[in-house]
């Protein structure tokens, strides 16, 4: 995009100020080579869904943006339902609670490099990963109601996970509201066989040492030491949630006109908040978070199962678990007044400052770790939502690296062979069923990750607080 078309605010914020139909500013938050970078759909998406009614304050862009279906990937909106606020299953997302947890493992990279293959190809054979894995786990009806209600509590009654967990989850490894009866027979037949699997794309698991500490304070209460090893978990509600993103969508376009609402795109298609439709989307969306707390929780499991084969006496504890693709209602200021707003968080990851009562106890001192994936042969980062981050966009942080490149692209330019190879002579090991998603996944075919979470803590986002290199890299 041409920094040319914004007000610049300064290094790293930039605004188009509202015209035609628009309700607010659109506010993007990156550099100068950032936006540069940033294809013009974010600019036309970010301008429609400021567009929309009830949205509150801005329409956010985040320094990993890319185009997206309907809202950009890297957009935070947030829509109060008493001033006619919509529900967009699109500013959600197909991928509906796709997150990341990060686990500490107490391990140096002395421990881990003279079983590094084994433990790449226990943890590739354990795992289910790529397009339509499925796992040992079948549910029938009673256990895929009771896993759409109960989330990651469901899997630890169960002996998948830990207790202790729940307090590092987001919303406590439950989300409430949650309505299993609005979510169709279609989606959760295709979960029935897809819980504990990491399913395909941009998700994986990743055996990760602590290459870098830049807040030493914040590093020691999250755990995190130099040399140390964590293992990160990106995936979410696999088949299920995209389902219901799918039904959802066709079916807002047709409440959205009945509503009298103008779409500016039909990818845009929304409800509002209190009708019927919008009611029943929420109660699916929430249902499907809690199959993405389930799903992780699972993975994570396996992961302890895995690891204490090698290691006995070792227990892997977790840091935190935070999604990216959700619509949560949330308590923000605005204005000099507390409103319950519904802030919609789509390619963008929640960041509460310190003293957030949903924190736990041992974190709320310092703010929520704010987990940031980045590529195969990159790294990733974990920052620290900032004091700032609240009034900035709503205590939202950049998610990842974020694509520089289509999948299809990538393809033209990289052989999934050579990128195993490239990565295993740097000492990193691949391990996925598929070549061609190796390719699609290619580490050039994202932004430069460390610009990227340099951009989110100078605008105020989230601090930095340790990078990490990948040393095993299992990929769907």
């Amino acid at each position: 995009m041409d920094p040319a078309r914004f007000t610049r605010v300064d290094s790293t914020t930039w605004r188009v100020e509202p015209s035609g139909t628009m309700r607010v500013p659109v506010i993007i938050y990156a550099d100068e080579n950032l936006i540069r970078d940033m294809d013009d759909k974010v600019f036309e998406q970010a301008v429609n869904v400021a567009r929309l009614p009830g949205i509150v304050q801005a329409s956010y862009v985040m320094p990993d943006a890319h185009w997206g279906y309907g809202f950009p990937i890297g957009g935070v909106a947030a829509f109060d339902p008493d001033r006619d606020g919509v529900i967009s299953a699109g500013g959600v997302g197909f991928d509906i609670s796709c997150g990341v947890r990060t686990m500490l493992t107490g391990l140096s990279v002395a421990d881990i490099l003279p079983v590094q293959k084994q433990l790449a190809d226990s943890l590739f054979r354990q795992i289910p990963a790529g397009v339509g894995s499925e796992s040992a786990i079948t549910l029938d009806a009673a256990e895929m109601e009771a896993m759409l209600s109960q989330g990651a509590h469901w899997a630890v009654a169960r002996g998948w996970g830990e207790m202790r967990d729940f307090e590092r989850i987001e919303e406590q490894g439950r989300m409430a509201g949650a309505r299993p009866d609005c979510v169709s027979d279609r989606a959760k037949e295709r979960q029935r066989r897809e819980m504990g699997t990491l399913g395909s794309g941009n998700h994986y698991l990743e055996v990760q040492a602590v290459a870098e500490i830049f807040d030493t304070a914040t590093a020691g209460i999250f755990g995190l030491k130099q040399d140390e090893i964590v293992v990160t978990i990106h995936c979410g509600s696999r088949g299920l949630g995209h389902q219901i993103g799918t039904e959802f969508l066709k079916e807002m376009v047709v409440t959205a006109a009945e509503a009298g609402i103008d779409l500016p795109d039909r990818e845009l298609a929304c409800a509002p908040i209190n009708s019927e439709v919008g009611q029943r989307y929420l109660g699916a969306m929430r249902a499907a978070i809690n199959c993405a707390l389930a799903n992780r929780e699972i993975l994570g499991h396996y992961v302890r199962r895995i690891f204490a084969h090698f290691f006995p006496n070792n227990e892997l504890r977790l840091l935190f678990d935070v999604s990216h693709n959700t619509c949560k209602v949330e308590r923000h200021l605005v204005d000099g007044k507390w409103r319950d707003l519904f802030v919609h968080r789509k390619g963008a990851t929640r960041a509460f400052g310190p003293d957030h009562e949903s924190l736990p106890a041992a974190l709320r001192s310092v703010g929520q770790p704010v987990l940031i994936g980045g590529s195969m042969g990159t790294g990733s980062y974990v920052l620290v939502g900032a004091a700032t981050s609240e009034t900035k966009a709503f205590s939202s942080a950049c998610h990842g690296a974020g694509r520089a490149l289509s999948r299809h692209a990538a393809l033209k330019q990289w052989s999934g062979r050579k990128i195993v190879d490239d990565l295993a002579s740097q000492g990193i090991l691949i391990r996925s069923p598929s070549t061609r998603g190796v390719a699609e996944e290619a580490p050039g075919a994202y932004k430069d990750v460390g610009a990227v979470v340099a951009a989110a803590e100078h605008a105020g986002l989230a601090r930095r607080v340790a990078r990490l290199r990948p040393l095993v890299c299992i990929k769907g």
